[in-house]
């Protein structure tokens, strides 16, 4: 078939082949401070051959002036002057590399008390988290605490590196020890799969390479395990669910009665003739088209970006979502979560703010803030009256619209939601949605007085 290409061509198709056949991994590293997170990630960017010459050269040059003989790795994320000065990390710092067998998204995440929030930015959307410890310290508070935020993003996957081996002689209890605690303390907060690997993210030792100092440790390194981690999952078993992002209507002679709603997909399939309920109107029809990159299509799934043509001209626009119609979410003007504020002006009952859920954004009272949780031992503080910057606690919501929110441990896409400043829109809070409740009667109507969001 590809006798009559030249090489040229050639190249190119096999390198769309192998673009097609690997996958991508979102993951994020934590951990408490100078437990080596920032060179655990240099690392395994040196050690893939993901660094370019220069920046190399860079790194070199800054570890040479800062009177050390051997490149510092840390310093190929820690790219903000404010990192370097400190050698600290002190915002996410996204990366992004590759391997034959998988693509890569990674964010080094900050190990303070104090950034917590970042934390959440991090492992919001990751499939796996890369929580790390010092050998010398063992589990301690900041780890619970990043084990906790990794639990309850749902993040699918995590793996304990247990660092600085080669600083207790790479000794075998002291890992077993570790790794037990943590596993222990992880999986009562329900996390679905821990693997624990020992390393030495400065000597390199099975971070990309199996350590010689190692022998007793039979299973894979760092990036042998991201590279064969499960990624994603089987989108027909998820409810399909499309927030309708763009309404096209050309209204052209070509096209006079043409109306398509441009979206992404959140989750599932769409097949031609589904039956669809449009949200929160509660309006019905068919999928008559779906239209992916130019392309008519009979079927197209989660996270296309498609065009989706319906049987009915409905008033329909930014901000609702369509879903099967025996398999539609309810909506509710009433929301309880679990939030995490990341703002540094708290977060307090009474308060005004926009709620925005995919496409759709509303103003929202907040009614109630009954706990806030204590990461340490998992209690739960009740009444707290606000929500300081870094806390996670549950809070009440009333909406002036409708929304139609999944739980989150159902949907991490269509269960999440942000809270928003409606004067500069600033964000203020990263929610998690659980079930919807107390829901109104079909047909009531918001309150709309702009002046006292009297809901």
């Amino acid at each position: 078939m590809t006798s009559n290409l030249t090489s040229e061509e050639q190249a190119a198709a096999a390198a769309v082949e192998r673009s097609a056949a690997t996958s991508q991994l979102r993951f994020a590293t934590a951990g408490s401070v100078d437990d080596g997170k920032s060179t655990l990630v240099g690392r395994l960017l040196h050690d893939s051959k993901s660094v370019l010459a220069d920046q190399l050269e860079a790194v070199e040059h800054a570890s040479r002036s800062r009177g050390q003989e051997a490149p510092d790795l840390a310093l190929l994320t820690d790219g903000l002057r404010a990192e370097r000065e400190q050698g600290i990390t002190i915002d996410v710092a996204y990366r992004y590399f590759a391997t034959p067998k998988r693509r890569f998204i990674l964010a080094d995440t900050p190990g303070h008390v104090q950034y917590t929030r970042n934390m959440v930015t991090g492992a919001s959307t990751a499939e796996l988290a890369v929580v790390l410890v010092d050998a010398r310290n063992g589990v301690v508070e900041q780890t619970r605490r990043h084990a906790a935020v990794a639990a309850l993003l749902r993040v699918p996957h995590v793996v304990l590196a247990v660092n600085k081996m080669d600083l207790v002689d790479y000794a075998e209890p002291v890992f077993a020890a570790i790794a037990e605690e943590f596993t222990t303390y992880a999986a009562s907060l329900g996390v679905p799969e821990i693997t624990a690997i020992p390393i030495s993210a400065l000597a390199g030792d099975n971070v990309v390479t199996a350590s010689a100092n190692m022998d007793w440790y039979g299973g894979p390194t760092v990036l042998e395990h991201l590279e064969t981690v499960p990624v994603g999952t089987d989108p027909s078993q998820d409810p399909a669910r499309f927030p309708v992002q763009y309404v096209i209507r050309p209204q052209t002679a070509e096209h006079p009665d043409y109306r398509g709603y441009a979206g992404q997909i959140a989750s599932g399939v769409l097949r031609v003739g589904d039956a669809v309920t449009v949200l929160p109107s509660g309006r019905t029809s068919a999928i008559t088209g779906i239209d992916a990159l130019g392309a008519m299509v009979d079927v197209a799934w989660a996270p296309q970006s498609v065009t989706l043509t319906l049987a009915d001209d409905l008033d329909i626009s930014r901000g609702d979502l369509l879903a099967p119609s025996d398999h539609a979410p309810k909506t509710t003007r009433d929301v309880e979560a679990t939030v995490c504020h990341l703002h540094d002006r708290p977060l307090r009952v009474g308060d005004r703010v926009l709620l925005k859920h995919t496409t759709r954004t509303v103003k929202a009272i907040i009614k109630d803030i009954p706990s806030r949780l204590t990461l340490a031992d998992l209690s739960h503080h009740p009444a707290p009256g606000e929500l300081a910057a870094n806390d996670i606690g549950r809070v009440v919501l009333r909406t002036s619209e409708p929304l139609a929110l999944d739980a989150y441990d159902a949907s991490r896409r269509t269960g999440s939601f942000l809270l928003i400043d409606p004067a500069d829109g600033t964000t203020l809070t990263a929610g998690m949605a659980g079930d919807a409740f107390a829901a109104p009667a079909e047909g009531a109507e918001a309150a709309r007085d702009d002046e006292g969001w009297d809901f």
